[in-house]
């Protein structure tokens, strides 16, 4: 057991307290809460690549913790109605289709190794980024104005490009 992976596993039990804090309209607390979990992200995986700590729990680890959190946060905020519902959907569907794509592909005898795209990375952090503007705005009475209408588009449209280059890589990794 790495420091990193112990870093994750704390990140994983950061998700219900941050659901709760989000229900109890606690908006300081989720806020606080969320900032320590990505931060929490960005220090387990300097660890494990600068001081050679990678491990495989860890490389199956890291992203478990990070789309729990992701989607924890987006279907909370539209219980709250934070977010709209079409777009949680849409978060959502993207991981369902990744991880099924996986386990079909196992189940199938070709299985698939899934590294992210560029597209990826700029889904999850215009997601992490969106998600921070909601509860932010909120803890702190701001009026994030505009931002909610753009971060949703972004959100949405960076989704749909993520999905599209998983499903092409899947779809040519099944045909080979």
């Amino acid at each position: 057991m790495t420091l990193p992976n112990l870093i994750t596993i704390g990140r994983l039990f950061l998700v219900p307290l941050v659901i709760v804090m989000i229900l109890n309209e606690r908006w300081q607390g989720a806020f606080v809460i969320f900032v320590v979990a990505g931060i929490s992200d960005a220090v387990d995986g300097f660890l494990a690549k600068r001081f050679a700590m990678a491990s495989e729990l860890g490389a199956y680890l890291d992203p478990i913790a990070d789309k729990a959190l992701i989607v924890s946060i987006y279907i909370t905020l539209a219980v709250v109605g934070a977010v709209p519902a079409w777009l949680v959907i849409l978060v959502v569907a993207r991981d369902v289709m990744i991880v099924s794509a996986v386990v079909l592909s196992w189940g199938m005898g070709k299985p698939v190794v899934i590294s992210p795209f560029v597209v990826s990375k700029l889904n999850t952090a215009a997601q992490l980024i969106f998600a921070a503007i909601l509860l932010g705005s909120r803890a702190f009475g701001v009026d994030p104005g505009q931002a909610v209408q753009v971060g949703q588009l972004f959100v949405a449209l960076l989704t749909v490009g993520s999905m599209t280059a998983y499903l092409a890589f899947w779809l040519r990794h099944m045909a080979a």
